[in-house]
Formats: C-alpha cells, structure tokens, sequence
C-alpha cells in the first residue's frame, strides 16, 4: 500500500473504532489484476487445482470483458482478515475498498453463522485451504493426475450438498441399537411380584443389540457421508471428499449472509467516508461516486433489473433499520440473523414499492411477465436461489447389502425439479468414487416419478 493509502487507512480503522466496530486484524495487500481474478474465481488465494476452476476463470474473464464484472477488492474474515485491493483501483476507490472491508470484518467477527465456523474450523481458511492443496498435489505425484481428478469431479460435483446443521467434525452413526431399558415398574407391579404365589417369570433370553441401518436417517451430508460409508474408497480420496466439504462449509456464511454482509460492509463504508473529516474533498467525492456506483440498484443505463443487487438492497434496509429502529437492534440483527430473516423481517411494503420490487416469470420463448407484485412472493423470489446453497435437496437414504447407495430427491420441500442432464452427469461422476450401483430417486418435469441409475 502506498504512503497516502496506508495514512487514509490507519484513520479510518481509528474512526471504525471509535464508532463502535469490533473486527479481528486486518492485513491489506495490493495485488495485480490478475492474481485479483484467480483469487475471485478460485475462492481462496490457494486452492485444489480442477479443471472447473479453469472454466470459471475464462468466464470471468469474459464478463469483465463486457464491463459486467469488476473486481474492487476480496476480504477473508478470520484472525486475522486477509484483505486483496486491486492495485490498478484508484486511490480513491481503494480507500473506499478499505471502509467497506473494516465493515465485513466487523460482520464476519460479530455473526454467529459466521462465528460458528470460526470456532468450528479456526481461524485461518487460507491455511487450511493451502494445506488441502498440498495433500491433494501429493495425491497427484502417488496416484496419478487421473485418478485425483475423477475423484475432485465428484466431490466438486456435490460440494453445494452439505448440511449446515452438522458440525465440521462428526461422530459416526452408531453402528448398534441401545439394549432396550427395563420398563419401569409400578407400585402394583413390585408388591404383585413379592406375593409368595407369584411365579417370576422366566428370564428372556438376552437378545443381542439390533444392528443399525447406514444411513440410520435421511443423511443430506452427501460428502461427509460418502467419505465416511463409499466401501472402496483410499484414504487420499476419503481427504479430498472432507476437504472440499470443510471449504464449502466455510463458504456458506458468506453466500447466506451475502445481503446483509454487503449491506453492512456498505452502510459502514458510506458513514466512515462521511465522518472522515481528514479525507481531502476531492478524494472524497471521487469515493462517493465510486459508492454510488456499488449500491445502485440497476446495471449501466438499464432503468430495471431481474437480479437484485445485493449491495443496494442490504445497504437500503440497513439505513432503514439504524433510523427506524437505532443502533443496538441493527447490532442484534447483525449477530443473530442471515439473509432469510433479514429479508422476511425487515423487507416491508413500503420499501419494496420504493425499490419497485417485483416477481416475474420467464418463459422459454425469452418472453419475461412480471407475475406478482405480492410482498411474501417478492422476498421468497429473493431468497429461493439461497434455498440449502442453491441445489436441489438430496439426501442419502439406503444403503443395500450389495453396497448400492440410493439417493432420494426432496423435491417437495425444496419446491424445484431436477435437471435430468446435469443430474445424470453427477450420477455417473458419483459411481466412479462409490464403485457400486448409484441410483437417484426425483420426479420429472411432470411430477411423475423418475429414476437416474448408473
């Protein structure tokens, strides 16, 4: 960082303090363009190499290409927050970038979604993220890029289907039913039994306990499951299935949250540049219009939107919440919810028209028909694509003698079809790693039931 930004810095992390926020340590690095688009597109500064990334990569180069897609900064909470600025930002910009960040750190330490994997995992993802890395290039140099690679495709191919009510670290499941507790006798019964006719009954003989089934319960840890129960598995491919479920565990506070935290992150930003006295005015001018640009809620010149932005709609009912409700409620919130009861609790009526909020429908010809503008629709247009991390709710639920594994599609409780190509593609990914019959129970675009096998 240069001299003037390191300054502007330092001042602001005083005035964040000073106005009550409560961060980890944030360490700052200026990068270069390029390792900012590897670092967005890979999730990590180091990760597990996969060809997905790759794909990923070419796409956001394609988007920032077209002006769709600019990159200002990438923040990792934890103790400390690793915080990227792009070099080639303004100064302007990057003291902007450096507000915004001080306002994720302080989400990120005060959330308990967020807090939850902190104490769970520690706190430092770039390390466990780079340790991941490294066991699987080991992997690589003994097995064979091949074989690492059929094994990333699968878990890669799940790494949405975790649940967020487990714990990083897990028990198995029992393998043996508790012995059944003697009933518990009534004062009849124990004075019956001390009668001197009273013939005691013969013993039963001692049944053994009743083996378990696996899983014992619908398991929608998909990954956990398969790196614990798949029959055939190495230990090398039993680490990259846990390590891909640590990372997508770390991931979902920040894609639960996303509302909120890049709300928060912008409403602290805009009142830290405007409490600033020690800013020059002209760079803080050039911050505001760089803030304007962040929280509008349209793209370019467009007059409407089918995407809502996330920075405009958290930073929006932020402001609403501070003014209506004071700080300390914003604070509670902050701590206690995520985007789900951020948007259904606080996402009013008169809001919504003000932000000329609406659900729509597309239809396959490109025709777009706005259907409702019902505010219960709205916000559950808004958080539908947030629903278990965006997949479709899949849950393992037998596991047979011959070792198939049969996954069952809830598709009543997470209200979407599956898409019977990308399904049979995973399918097949899965029978690669499981090494027996793999079969996937869902409806088809009917209702009607429908089988994917491989």
């Amino acid at each position: 960082m240069n001299e003037s930004l390191e300054e502007y810095s330092a001042g602001l992390e005083a005035l964040a303090r000073k106005l009550g926020l409560d961060y980890y340590p944030v360490d700052f690095e200026l990068a270069p363009e390029s390792l900012m688009t590897e670092i967005a597109v890979y999730g990590l500064p180091v990760r597990m190499p996969h060809w997905s990334f790759g794909v990923r990569y070419i796409h956001q180069l394609v988007r920032q290409s077209m002006g769709h897609s600019r990159i200002f900064e990438v923040m990792f909470p934890g103790d400390p927050c690793h915080a990227y600025l792009m070099d080639g930002n303004t100064i302007a910009e990057n003291t902007l970038v450096t507000a915004h960040v001080l306002g994720h750190a302080d989400f990120s330490k005060n959330n308990a979604l967020f807090a939850r994997f902190h104490e769970q995992a520690g706190a430092n993802i770039i390390e466990m993220a780079a340790a991941h890395a490294h066991r699987i290039q080991q992997a690589i140099d003994e097995s064979g890029v091949e074989r690492v690679e059929a094994v990333l495709d699968a878990a890669l191919a799940l790494e949405s289907h975790v649940d967020m009510d487990r714990d990083l670290h897990r028990e198995l499941y029992p393998t043996r039913a508790d012995p059944k507790k003697e009933a518990r006798k009534d004062a009849f019964q124990t004075r019956f039994e001390q009668l001197p006719e009273a013939q005691a009954p013969a013993e039963e003989a001692a049944q053994p306990p009743q083996r378990l089934p696996v899983p014992p319960h619908p398991e929608y840890d998909l990954l956990w499951f398969i790196a614990q129960y798949a029959p055939d598995l190495e230990q090398w491919e039993r680490d990259i299935f846990l390590s891909v479920r640590a990372e997508s565990l770390y991931f979902y506070p920040v894609f639960a949250c996303q509302i909120m935290n890049e709300g928060w992150a912008s409403y602290w930003h805009a009142r830290l540049l405007r409490e600033a006295e020690f800013l020059p005015q002209p760079l803080y001018l050039s911050a505001i219009k760089a803030h304007s640009d962040v929280v509008r809620p349209f793209a370019a010149e467009e007059q409407t939107a089918l995407q809502v932005n996330p920075y405009h709609l958290g930073f929006t009912l932020w402001e609403q919440i501070v003014e209506q409700r004071g700080m300390d409620e914003a604070r509670r919130i902050c701590r206690e919810e995520d985007d789900f009861g951020f948007v259904r609790n606080y996402l009013d009526r008169e809001l919504a028209e003000k932000l000329g909020l609406f659900a729509y429908e597309a239809k396959s010809d490109g025709e777009v028909r706005v259907v409702t503008r019902d505010l219960n629709a709205i916000r559950e247009a808004i958080l539908a694509p947030k629903f278990n991390y965006g997949a479709p709710r899949i849950a393992a639920s037998e596991m047979r003698q011959d070792g198939t594994l049969v996954l069952t599609h809830d598709h009543a409780s997470d209200g979407r079809g599956l898409d019977a190509a990308r399904g049979n593609r995973v399918i097949q990914y899965l029978r690669r790693v499981w090494r027996r019959p793999v079969r996937l129970n869902t409806v088809d675009s009917r209702g009607e039931p429908h089988e994917l096998s491989a």
